[in-house]
């Protein structure tokens, strides 16, 4: 199992990125998928997550109404949206799917003007 993180980089605050996970090695539709965030010094939180179909969605409060997370079982993809983002929000971002013990290399996120 294989998961590649993209999509990060810098923005401004009150900006936008869109990630991507690309996942090879397994049967992506049968997993669930899941974004989340480690900053610096932190412990790693879990910010979204999407069941199989993408039928059932939770994000952390902090992020409700800004984030949107979605998945593209044809294109073996999880993505997260990330609108209006706040300085406190950065951090590396990683996928994971279901219980899978597997982590990709994660992607930098620096909101900062």
């Amino acid at each position: 199992v294989q998961l590649v993180e993209s999509g990060g980089g810098l923005v401004q605050p009150g900006g936008s990125l869109r990630l991507s996970c690309a996942a090879s090695g397994l049967s992506f539709s049968d997993y669930y998928g899941m974004w989340y965030r480690q900053a610096s010094g932190k412990e790693r939180e879990l910010v979204a997550m999407i069941s199989t179909s993408g039928s059932s969605i939770y994000y952390v409060d902090s992020v409700k109404g800004r984030f949107t997370i979605s998945k593209d079982n044809a294109r073996n993809t999880v993505y997260l949206q990330m609108n209006s983002l706040k300085p406190e929000e950065t951090a590396v971002y990683y996928c994971k799917l279901g219980d899978i013990d597997t982590w990709g290399q994660g992607t930098q996120v620096t909101v900062s003007s």
